[in-house]
């Protein structure tokens, strides 16, 4: 099927002129919009960015398919109505700050990277974080800062954050994550068991404390780190 042949409104999201165009808008009508992916930009910025970049050659003919595909070091980038589902859940203004605790390949951080320039990433895996790094920079995206590090413990130097997404399974959530998160900020992380299931999980931090909510259950590979392994 070409790209011309999909009628919708969402057809001119994907106008780049590359062999995996029509399998991207596919991905928006199918996968996102037919769900309840409903911000428009959300759905636009999906059908922008190349996910087929990110994952090896060899798998370039899967990335735009409904599930997760593997990174390397038993690592995963996301299923593209995940990534779509905790970017519209998080709601990125233009100018706010955003930390991301788990770079993988750098999709994510793309995708985050269209709402605002001020996006920080933290990778534990030395070589994942060099990746992505190069990656991101080859790909245009120089504005990306990422650092090689325990994301438990945050990035305090640009603290603190409007909006910090964790992109790995956790059984608590980091104190110091919610201490670099600024008043009226918002933490979304796969909160529960990090072998079986967890439920991605939004916290809002406001005078009154923090405002809890629980989004829908998802599988996430587990976050590692100094404190989590001991």
């Amino acid at each position: 099927m070409v790209a011309g042949a999909l009628s919708s409104p969402y057809g001119a999201f994907c106008e780049s002129p590359d062999p995996y165009a029509a399998a991207r808008q596919r991905m928006v009508l199918h996968q996102l919009n037919a769900r309840d992916i409903k911000d428009t930009k959300v759905l636009r910025v999906m059908g922008k960015v190349k996910r087929h970049l990110f994952v090896s050659p060899s798998l370039a003919s899967q990335a735009y398919s409904d599930h997760p595909l593997p990174i390397g070091e038993g690592q995963t980038i996301s299923q593209p109505y995940i990534v779509a589902l905790m970017t519209q859940v998080l709601d990125i203004k233009p100018e706010e700050k955003v930390l991301e605790i788990g770079t993988g390949s750098g999709y994510q951080a793309a995708v985050l990277s269209h709402f605002t320039d001020q996006v920080w990433s933290i990778e534990i895996r030395k070589e994942l974080a060099q990746n992505a790094s190069r990656r991101l920079k080859a790909f245009g995206y120089e504005k990306i800062r990422v650092k090689h590090g325990d994301g438990y413990f945050g990035w305090p130097e640009y603290a603190p954050f409007d909006a910090i997404m964790v992109t790995a399974a956790a059984n608590h959530v980091s104190p110091l994550l919610l201490g670099q998160l600024k008043m009226g900020g918002r933490l979304l992380i796969p909160l529960g068991s990090t072998t079986y299931y967890q439920t991605l999980t939004k916290i809002t931090k406001t005078p009154k404390g923090n405002e809890v909510e629980h989004l829908l259950g998802v599988v996430f590979v587990p976050m590692v780190g100094e404190i989590l392994d001991e």
